[in-house]
């Protein structure tokens, strides 16, 4: 009995000695020979929640920070990496990004007697019992598409985390927080669902319920009240469903009736003061648990804000005027006056002490986003409370601020080191750790030949569209001694940062990414100049497209264009689906 015992015992401990063999052999494939620790020495720490740290140590240990001082001890294992020069942030939080596909198909276009188009519904809905527009069982983290160039873009610059959030109908779905790397879709769910969001654009048409704002609001209203009434009704009949008419099964009731119960947070889109102030009272009427996104006229009201204290989520898509504008039209004082004051709404908000995060609205690059920050640091925004604003502070609004948006031990290792303040245009990113995992930033090599001109000015860029004609574009660029190139490119698709810019010899190169339904296209530009003239070709989608180009007081170059034009195929799908500040 007692060999018998032995032997059993014997082969429990060879068993789970091969498993632990087995598991350990995995752990170390899954990390593919990367260090597992690493310590980022001498250099200046932003913690965000405390004073910086001007020389500090961070350690970073199985995706945490283990520790962050002056004086740590570090662990023999870890991988050092020397920090002096070098600034480290917390990683930095887009407070909503759309990264999932649409929930539905965008719907054909149709006019309703004026120039404006309207959309026309796949379905006729008649009434709320038709549930239109309407999918709050979308969730974006169920949505992700891990091969979205734009996770690889938005890290390079210094984004590690978003709301993912979806789009489409009135009622669209459910938002995760998300991290900007891992194997699946499941390695970077921080938190799912933590956000129901809502939409003011009505689903319906003419011929369709509902075809105007007033019918979007009644009919929001009409669900929340459902659903708190199936969610009673639901308890009674499973506590006693003898004699008693069961609910009717209603899977928008279920899903919504769920996040209300569990204190989702609710997204509201309000954009202007009326937009902001009728937000305001709905929510309290509706008794949400809710934040506004859009507020880009905060400024007017942020006392009324305060008093409903709710937290924000400001658009940092400033307005500006249409790029098909008639130039020597009159322009609205309302309009102008919006443009002028929309970045100084951040600083109202800090003033009167409401928590506000900032998300990338139609921003298509992270460095144009962080051009959008710098205009509200311009319009009186606290270089410190703008950069809580893109770590600290969303992780908070969506209840994960104990595990994100700070450098403290104990946190995800979501940082980004870079040479300068973030706020800098001239700052480059040089590496990023997401969930621990470093991700080192290089520039694309570029030939090291000097310039043999100087392209520093207003450029006019010629091309065609098939659709719209000769169309135009300004280059506006600002060249250093060693041919390093920074400016913007703007055209009816808005003002674009200059990326991979350069000049090399007579020869340059730069790229920017266009906004478009499927996210940021890439196009890239590589040219000759001579003096005030230039010319080239546009890489964009697989076609070569030529272009031509004029400094004020040069005569224009007579073009060759192709036939082949994505601009305006981009310009058409904006406009299909383009919203202003926080309607989507």
């Amino acid at each position: 009995m007692q060999k018998s015992s032995k032997r059993i015992c014997a082969g429990v401990c060879v068993a789970l000695a091969v498993f632990v063999l087995l598991f350990a052999t995995h752990k170390i494939q899954a990390q593919g020979g990367e260090p597992r620790c690493f310590a980022i020495q001498n250099a200046r720490i932003v913690t965000v929640s405390g004073p910086p740290i001007e020389s500090g140590t961070v350690v970073v240990a199985n995706g945490l920070i283990k520790a962050v001082g002056a004086n740590v001890s570090i662990p023999p294992e870890a991988f050092i990496i020397d920090g002096k020069g070098l600034t480290v942030y917390p990683g930095l939080f887009d407070a909503m990004a759309e990264l999932a596909p649409p929930s539905e198909a965008p719907p054909p276009q149709a006019t309703t007697g004026g120039n404006r188009p309207r959309p026309m519904p796949a379905e006729i809905s008649s009434g709320p019992e038709d549930r239109p527009g309407t999918k709050p069982w979308v969730v974006a983290s169920d949505e992700l598409n891990l091969k979205d160039k734009r996770f690889d873009t938005w890290r390079d610059g210094g984004f590690t985390t978003a709301l993912a959030a979806p789009k489409g109908g009135m009622i669209q779905g459910q938002g995760s927080v998300i991290d900007f790397a891992g194997d699946h879709a499941g390695d970077m769910v921080i938190k799912t669902p933590a956000t129901l969001d809502l939409s003011m654009i009505p689903a319906g048409g003419f011929f369709s319920f509902p075809g105007s704002l007033m019918g979007v609001i009644a009919y929001e209203r009409q669900v929340f009240i459902d659903a708190r009434w199936y969610e009673q009704a639901q308890s009674v009949y499973s506590a006693h469903p003898a004699g008693l008419e069961r609910p009717k099964f209603d899977r928008t009731d279920v899903v919504v009736g769920q996040s209300l119960r569990n204190k989702e947070l609710v997204l509201f889109p309000a954009n202007t003061q009326v937009q902001i102030l009728r937000a305001l009272r709905l929510i309290k009427e509706w008794d949400l648990n809710a934040a506004l996104y859009g507020a880009q006229q905060a400024y007017g009201v942020s006392d009324a804000i305060a008093a409903g204290k709710l937290p924000v989520l400001v658009n940092l898509k400033w307005p500006e005027r249409s790029k098909d504008a008639d130039p020597d039209a009159e322009q609205d004082l309302r309009d102008l006056r919006f443009r002028d004051r929309a970045p100084g709404s951040p600083a109202a908000l800090a003033k009167a002490g409401v928590k506000f995060a900032f998300y990338s609205g139609g921003v298509s690059s992270p460095k144009d986003a962080l051009k959008s920050v710098k205009k509200a640091i311009d319009a009186g925004l606290a270089p410190d409370a703008a950069l809580r604003a893109l770590t600290l502070s969303p992780a908070e609004i969506y209840g994960v601020g104990d595990r994100l948006g700070s450098i403290e031990p104990g946190k995800i290792a979501n940082l980004v080191i870079a040479d300068g303040d973030l706020f800098n245009e001239k700052t480059k990113v040089k590496e990023v750790f997401v969930d621990g995992q470093r991700f080192k930033i290089r520039e694309p090599d570029r030939p090291k030949e000097p310039p043999k001109g100087n392209m520093t000015g207003k450029w006019t860029l010629h091309y065609t569209s098939p659709d719209e004609g000769p169309e135009e574009a300004t280059l506006d660029a600002d060249m250093a001694p060693d041919g390093a190139l920074s400016g913007t490119f703007t055209s009816k698709h808005g003002a674009q940062s200059l990326e991979n810019a350069y000049v090399s010899g007579d020869s340059f190169h730069f790229t920017i990414h266009i906004p478009s339904q499927d996210g940021p296209l890439a196009a890239s530009f590589s040219g000759t100049f001579e003096g005030k003239e230039a010319k080239g070709a546009i890489a964009v989608a697989g076609l070569n497209i030529d272009f031509t180009g004029t400094r004020p007081g040069a005569q224009q170059i007579s073009s060759r264009i192709g036939n082949n034009s994505l601009f305006s195929e981009v310009a058409s799908s904006e406009r299909s689906s383009g919203l202003a500040g926080g309607q989507r």
